[in-house]
């Protein structure tokens, strides 16, 4: 055991293992401090990864070096690549998961990098020395000493978990909650707030009635996350969906009396979109039913997630309205759903390294900053180890754009705009969505990580090469002519207009109505074409077909991006600035943005604001 070290990680989340893996993968002596071994990258809620903008978080994450996309290849049991319907930027791959083969390959994968220690307790004081960390002191009182530290504790800071009129301290069922070290936090000049998030009943899959569900299979053809040769998935588990009924929300209703969070005993906002399902009645009076997804938990076990019914009613109440549930009307229960009440930081204390301002060498990643999901901390926790290894070697600090990734528009909106709701990532939050592709994460992020000392050697080879694949075939298609009679057949059954005269291959994968699933079909007519993999195809076909989108959407992020590349001193005194507005002051002196492009979206700077800004830059 090592006294001291580099960077220290206190919690073993998913943000707890990407910060651990990064830093000790890019060479600092790295301690993981858990509060229990056994829980090791749990997922405390549902067992999948992924989903709308998720599964492009966690395709960034792959593509920078960090491990979430491997781990959930080598676990997972179902894939499905959600918007097909929908263009491309839509594209979202979400998986399925064993959830303990999941934790079992993560605390492989951190025993078998040499520099991580572990250590399991509490941690309930952070050691500082003149506004900078030093170390951590531990429930046991065992301090040890760090250059750099990363805070990704969860839901367990202060956390009190409910089931109707039943309260008490836990951070996640069975574990208690993490005491002490919101306190110091506070005393240092820290804000905090509290936040809610919750869970529904886990139930014996043996006891539920199939017949009376949709069967949901996975893709004929399953993809997966990560860039590397992680294994091809070849057999899959059904999920199933079934829906709530008007008895199912009567059965509901008698139990909103005792529900804590119509009684006021909860405090903390909840996540807007992932909301219990005692406030979808009540919030969507007008509904008479919503989907449930019923989820395996693994290859090998019974138990089932039931997704789209969290909930802290009482037990009882939880039982008698699952079994009005089609399907359900025979259910047994392992345990109830409940809801979990826990203290987080506001996110607009941190730098966008996700260093606090605070205290230096001092990082928050995760829940702590107020986010929701595995994939938002897991993005969080890769960008803190990152910067944590980076501060404890005296390195620069390594940021990502809006225009460069999801991880980048999560950090910025998380610092300049803050949140009093769980966060969570939405395409629809990504001015640039159409650049920042689950198909093209690698060509964006991978020369990143691998400058810095994380993606690898392999990983970068196999990037070039993809990259100089699709730089092939493009040419190839530009040089392609077809004549109408070689075509025209084939574009009738694809109800396309026939061709009058000879025209290029690239301006005919431009039609909308050749989708995506004809290329292959198409190029195979076509001989002079070099073979290529399928997500370079893929790659290929969508950079032709949206070549204009793109287009438009890289002018508009170089423009932007002249006011990202405009810093401000950290100290400068807006004071000075008598023509400021006074909210915008007020903003920009507290939240002190690092450029002129987070300060202008900082809620309350106005453009006129950052006018004068320019000005007095000389810009």
């Amino acid at each position: 055991m090592h006294a001291s070290y580099d960077v220290i990680v206190v919690g073993a989340g998913h943000a707890g293992c990407e910060a651990a893996h990064a830093a000790a993968t890019m060479g600092s002596r790295v301690l993981l401090i858990t509060m229990n071994m056994q829980t090791i990258a749990q997922m405390s809620c549902n067992p999948a990864m992924g989903g709308v903008a998720k599964g492009q978080i966690v395709r960034e994450v792959d593509a920078l070096g960090g491990m979430s996309g491997i781990i959930s290849d080598k676990s997972m049991i179902q894939f499905r690549m959600l918007n097909r319907s929908k263009g491309p930027a839509m594209w979202s791959p979400r998986c399925q998961s064993d959830r303990n083969m999941f934790a079992w390959e993560w605390r492989k994968t951190l025993e078998s990098n040499t520099n991580i220690d572990f250590w399991q307790d509490m941690v309930n004081e952070v050691l500082v020395k003149d506004n900078r960390i030093v170390g951590v002191k531990t429930g046991l009182g065992v301090e040890f000493t760090a250059k750099s530290v990363v805070l990704t504790n969860g839901t367990f800071l202060n956390g009190r978990m409910f089931i109707g009129e039943k309260v008490f301290g836990g951070g996640r069922t069975a574990e208690r909650s993490a005491t002490g070290l919101t306190e110091q936090l506070t005393q240092l000049g820290f804000e905090a707030g509290r936040m809610k998030t919750g869970t529904p009943p886990r139930v014996d899959g043996r006891s539920l009635n199939y017949d009376l569900m949709e069967e949901q299979l996975g893709d004929e053809k399953p993809g997966k996350f990560s860039y590397t040769s992680t294994p091809a998935l070849t057999t899959q588990r059904s999920c199933w969906i079934t829906y709530t009924n008007q008895d199912v929300h009567d059965e509901l209703k008698t139990g909103f009396e005792k529900s804590p969070m119509f009684t006021g005993r909860i405090k903390g906002l909840g996540p807007r979109y992932c909301p219990s399902i005692e406030d979808k009645i009540n919030r969507f009076a007008d509904k008479d039913r919503h989907q449930i997804f019923v989820e395996p938990e693994g290859w090998d076990t019974v138990e089932v997630y039931v997704n789209g019914f969290s909930t802290s009613l009482p037990e009882t109440v939880q039982y008698d309205a699952l079994r009005k549930i089609p399907g359900f009307e025979n259910v047994r229960m392992f345990r109830p759903g409940y809801a979990v009440e826990y203290d987080y930081f506001p996110p607009t204390q941190l730098k966008p390294t996700l260093e606090t301002r605070l205290v230096q060498n001092l990082f928050f990643a995760g829940q702590i900053n107020g986010t929701t999901g595995y994939e938002e901390a897991a993005c969080q926790g890769l960008m803190a180890g990152i910067n944590a290894h980076r501060n404890a070697h005296e390195e620069a600090e390594f940021t990502i754009k809006r225009s460069e990734g999801y991880i980048g528009v999560l950090i910025d909106d998380l610092i300049t705009k803050g949140t009093e709701e769980p966060y969570r990532m939405f395409t629809s939050r990504a001015e640039y969505r159409t650049l920042l592709r689950q198909d093209n994460a690698d060509i964006r992020l991978t020369e990143k990580g691998y400058a810095i000392g994380l993606a690898s050697q392999d990983r970068y080879d196999s990037m070039v090469a993809k990259r100089t694949e699709v730089a092939t075939l493009t040419e190839a298609i530009r040089k392609v002519k077809l004549k109408p009679e070689d075509i025209n057949d084939w574009l009738e059954t694809k109800g396309s207009s026939p061709l009058r005269e000879k025209s290029s291959l690239y301006t005919l994968l431009k039609r909308p109505e050749i989708e995506q699933e004809d290329v292959i079909s198409l190029f195979s007519q076509i001989p002079d074409l070099p073979g290529v993999g399928e997500e370079s195809l893929e790659q290929t076909v969508i950079e032709i077909k949206y070549e204009d989108y793109l287009s438009r959407e890289k002018q508009n992020a170089e423009k932007l991006d002249k006011w990202e590349n405009l810093s401000i001193n950290p100290a400068f005194d807006y004071d000075q600035l008598k023509a400021l507005s006074f909210e915008g002051k007020e903003k920009l002196k507290r939240l002190r943005p690092s450029t002129i492009g987070q300060a202008s979206r900082i809620s309350g700077v106005s453009p006129s604001d950052v006018s004068i800004l320019l000005v007095y830059m000389g810009r």
